[in-house]
């Protein structure tokens, strides 16, 4: 949300607005991504901020001043001609992204339900049809839910079994990517996918979950792989996987690793 001195914008405009990117009103326990109002001042805390908010004074339906504001002591610190607001939560999305994305829950939910009632599980289903009926109210609402990163594939727009989209999607094409003591971290990676995928499987069997949850998850080795085509293994003792690329051979046991990019 952009603010300037001297800008037309109604206060109820502005706490919409605010509320459109996940700020909370909350006029007694003043923290980060939360706001207050006092007659014709709003007073937010940024959520990216340590330890300074921002006063906004309105008269009328335009911005009169601009104040840092020290969020303890209630009183300003400065005056700034403009100002940011970013969002409190990563996880806002434009409304009519929104609605395609809870009309693709609600159809995934009337097949699962169809799913559990034809095996009589309805403890199962009554508990998924709960849930996911409550989370589609605060989306509706508020834009947000308590685990809402479990719907991402249908927020996102991605296909079934997608992966999802992750910090090596915005590396350049020519990135060098260093794995240190890849002896750990290499069979770490290839355990990260399977330890979700196990965890998750329990959610979805007894109806905490959609199966769509399985979508939000860590890239399969295979997948971080095809992303960092040019990677550097740092280790002393050099696992099976860093020494099949390497290539190169070993006389026998005790003895050192020859020929290859070892």
């Amino acid at each position: 949300v952009p603010l300037e001195a001297g800008q037309v914008i109604e206060r109820d405009a502005l706490i919409r607005s605010l509320v459109a990117i996940q700020y909370e009103r909350n006029d007694v326990d003043f923290r980060r991504g939360t706001f207050r109002v006092r007659g014709d001042v709003v007073e937010i805390f940024p959520a990216a901020a340590e330890a300074e908010a921002l006063r906004v004074e309105l008269w009328g339906d335009t911005v009169e001043k601009l104040s840092t504001l020290d969020p303890l002591r209630g009183v300003t610190t400065g005056e700034v001609p403009a100002a940011r607001i970013y969002p409190a939560s990563h996880y806002v999305t434009p409304a009519d992204q929104l609605e395609r994305a809870v009309a693709g829950i609600m159809e995934e939910l009337g097949e699962r339900l169809r799913f559990l009632k034809g095996k009589n599980r309805l403890l199962e289903a009554q508990r998924l049809e709960q849930r996911t009926l409550f989370d589609m109210e605060m989306l509706r609402e508020i834009g947000y839910c308590h685990g809402i990163e479990n719907y991402s594939r249908h927020l996102a727009g991605r296909k079934p079994g997608q992966n999802p989209a992750t910090l090596m999607d915005y590396l350049p094409k020519d990135t060098l990517v260093i794995i240190d003591e890849s002896h750990v971290t290499v069979p770490q990676i290839r355990g990260m996918y399977a330890g979700d995928r196990s965890r998750k499987e329990a959610l979805v069997e007894y109806g905490f979950r959609l199966p769509s949850a399985f979508d939000n998850r860590p890239l399969t080795f295979e997948e971080f792989a095809a992303l960092v085509p040019q990677t550097l293994y740092v280790s002393a003792t050099p696992g099976p996987y860093e020494l099949a690329l390497a290539g190169g051979r070993r006389a026998g046991p005790g003895h050192p690793w020859e020929g290859g990019a070892v």
